[in-house]
């Protein structure tokens, strides 16, 4: 069980794996409110930045899990850099069927909602590790306008229309499930950027350190297309942010 090994390339330099930057993360933990002492869980916690950056700036412990043991291992590397290795665990798993042992005060999926098959499964699962009264994070994309066509809709990685909502939608989703939403930041498009932009850079540096690697004729039509279709489609038409949520 593992990530395939063409997303590790492409993000291997990354610290965060979604459309936020540090900043961004940095605003998102004080718009929450975090206090010392609060517990977390955090499912496809990618590399772990968001956890490692609120323990040591706000006192928070808790657990990420992801499927990717190269994520998890530089998640743990970055615990111990930021010391806070003794407040936050990393363990490689399958983040779909994971719930904590102890219900914690609060539980995050940030970006990574198709491991409950899209929103309502994906708040259903967090739900089962939350505490009364406690907090959930939701990361999820969105459309900023409507797809015109089909190729825009494949450029920003999903088939149809309909995989996403719209900003207005997404937040009558979160009512319609009995959720309120408290708290949101969203993502610009600096900050989609540092994202989508960064990865051509590590694409480029491996294409040229592995030319005959088996994957080196599939990132290297990546990065000769991907760049022009980010820029028509993705970066104008999809927006991205993380959600707040209290149960009602």
């Amino acid at each position: 069980m593992d990530l395939p090994r063409i997303y590790v390339i492409r993000e291997s330099d990354h610290l965060i794996h979604n459309a936020f930057t540090e900043d961004k993360f940095a605003t998102l933990g004080r718009a929450v409110r975090l206090q010392p002492g609060t517990t977390m869980l955090d499912l496809a916690s990618g590399s772990g930045e968001m956890l490692c950056m609120w323990s040591r700036d706000h006192g928070i412990s808790g657990t990420g899990v992801d499927i990717s043991t190269h994520f998890v291992a530089s998640a743990q590397e970055r615990a111990a850099e930021l010391g806070v290795a003794d407040r936050v665990t990393f363990v490689h798993g399958d983040a779909s069927g994971y719930v904590a042992a102890t219900p914690v005060d609060v539980a995050a999926c940030i970006g990574a909602t198709w491991i409950g098959n899209g929103v309502t499964g994906t708040i259903d699962l967090l739900e089962r590790s939350l505490r009364p009264g406690g907090l959930l994070l939701v990361g999820e994309p969105y459309w900023r306008m409507d797809p015109p066509d089909q190729a825009t809709i494949e450029a920003c990685h999903v088939s149809s229309k309909e995989d996403y909502y719209h900003l207005p939608g997404l937040v009558a989703l979160f009512g319609e499930l009995g959720w309120d939403l408290v708290e949101m930041v969203l993502a610009n498009e600096d900050s989609w950027d540092r994202y989508v932009a960064a990865q051509w850079f590590t694409v480029r540096a491996w294409l040229d350190a592995n030319p005959d690697d088996e994957l080196a004729g599939q990132l290297r039509e990546e990065l000769t297309n991907r760049p022009l279709s980010y820029v028509r489609y993705l970066r104008p038409y999809l927006g991205w942010g993380v959600f707040a949520l209290k149960r009602r």
